[in-house]
Formats: structure tokens, C-alpha cells, sequence
């Protein structure tokens, strides 16, 4: 089990989530976010409590675990992810929260010593970013160990 801090004022907005009128994000609803991405995860089960979410269920991976993780974090109003994801034993990324006047270049010259490496942690992002130059500060980030 871990405690996964998030940035609660930044993030996506989705499903009404951070308008004045929503209380807070529907389980449900982040359900349905993680099902969109595709995320493969069994027994899936998510619930709000205030700025937390507490999810549990069985991922096949490391990676999706953090993918499904982060889906649930980068959402505004959201500052805790508490995990309880059951997956096979593996190496976890490092997590990374973008910061004003990042770039996933700049990123990558910063883990790896090498700019032209961005497309690791673009793909190491994906479903979750849509393009390398999509990025805004708060937003946590996988970032892949060096091989």
C-alpha cells in the first residue's frame, strides 16, 4: 500500500470536478476514467473521501498500477491517492511533477542527461498524455528508470 501526494489545484477537470457546485469527484465517474484509458485492472474499487482516493483491486503490472494511480491523482481536487493495488513484483518508475516552464525535453535532460530521451517518458505516459507538448505544472509524471 502507498500514499501518493498530488498537487490538489492543478489537474484535469472532468466531470464537473473542480467546478464551484461539485462537492467532489464521483467514484464512479473515476471508474469510468480509468476505463477509458484502457487501464487493465480486476475488482476494481475506488472510493472518495474529501481530497483522497483510496483504490484497490489487481493490476497485471508495476507500470499500469502507477498509470491508474496517476489517472486518479491528475485530477483537480484530488491531493492524495491512497493505493492499495495488488500487481506482480516489478521495479517502480520515479514520479516527477512538472513545474512552471517545463518541457518533457527539459525533463528528460534533467533524468537522463539527454533531451533527445523525451519520447521515453511521453510513452511511458501514454494513455494518460495525448501529445509530448500537452504538459501543465502540478501534473505528476512517470519517469521511466534509466536503462
Amino acid at each position: 500500500m502507498g500514499i501518493w501526494d498530488f498537487v490538489k489545484a492543478a489537474g484535469e477537470k472532468i466531470f464537473g470536478i473542480g467546478d464551484a457546485d461539485a462537492a467532489e469527484p464521483k467514484a464512479d465517474d473515476l471508474k469510468a476514467a480509468v476505463q477509458k484509458l484502457g487501464l487493465p485492472v480486476d475488482n476494481l474499487d475506488i472510493r472518495v473521501d474529501g481530497d483522497t482516493i483510496h483504490v484497490s483491486g489487481k493490476a497485471p503490472s508495476q507500470e499500469i498500477k502507477e498509470k491508474i494511480i496517476l489517472t486518479l491523482g491528475n485530477v483537480e481536487g484530488i491531493a492524495k491517492v491512497e493505493d492499495s493495488i495488488e500487481t506482480p513484483a516489478g521495479e517502480g518508475a520515479d514520479f516527477y511533477t512538472v513545474q512552471s516552464g517545463d518541457t518533457l525535453s527539459a525533463i528528460s535532460k534533467k533524468h537522463y542527461g539527454d533531451a533527445n530521451k523525451y519520447m521515453k517518458i511521453f510513452e511511458a505516459n501514454k494513455p494518460m498524455l495525448s501529445h509530448p507538448d500537452k504538459i501543465y505544472p502540478g501534473q505528476v509524471l512517470r519517469i521511466p528508470k534509466a536503462a
